[in-house]
């Protein structure tokens, strides 16, 4: 017996996006309370262009007595949400995948969250054998500007377009330095 996700021709499952939803019920009243999407194309996608496709879901989730969600998914995120209206609060970056159920635990004072970062063969993600846990935030301190602009999804493709524009407009620069310079030397009969 073999298993493996049904593809389209692209690459992306044959049904259209999103493919990951995170959905909150109410049992009693038997009624959908709200739904996110969880996950982006950047890991699958050329260029690591993250597009807000969702992803498969495979995991658990992990909800927490101060109203918090969080769920691995086909992308390398750990992202939290808000229990009460499905709001994606935060996200952290992990090595690879996590397809696995998030865990919390306290230490010293101060509570984690962790997860198995060990990405999914059978869909085609990267593999690895990491345990990744993440710091729940003190009260008043605020992400790094790393975790706010790179370490996010798209982060790394804006990154490295920047970065790419830079070494081009140096280049450019340098290029007409030289042209330049070379115009002025006189030369001799």
């Amino acid at each position: 017996m073999t298993r493996a996700v049904a593809l389209s021709p692209l690459g992306t499952p044959c049904n259209k996006p999103p493919w990951g939803m995170l959905v909150a019920v109410d049992l009693k009243a038997g009624r959908m309370l709200w739904q996110s999407s969880v996950g982006t194309s950047e890991d699958q996608s050329p260029l690591g262009m993250a597009l807000n496709t969702g992803t498969a879901l495979s995991n658990g989730v992990l909800v927490t007595a101060g109203g918090l969600v969080f769920s691995g998914a086909m992308d390398a995120y750990l992202r939290a949400f808000d229990a009460a209206s499905g709001a994606e609060l935060w996200q952290g970056r992990l090595p690879v995948p996590g397809v696995a159920n998030p865990m919390t635990y306290s230490w010293a004072g101060e509570q984690y969250v962790a997860i198995a970062a060990g990405g999914h063969s059978e869909a085609g993600t990267s593999i690895g054998d990491s345990v990744v846990a993440f710091r729940l935030a003190r009260s008043g301190e605020a992400p790094s500007w790393w975790s706010r602009s790179i370490d996010r999804p798209g982060g790394r493709f804006w990154g490295g377009a920047m970065v790419g524009a830079m070494m081009l407009a140096v280049a450019l620069f340098f290029r007409v330095r030289m042209k330049r310079r070379a115009r002025r030397v006189v030369r001799l009969p």
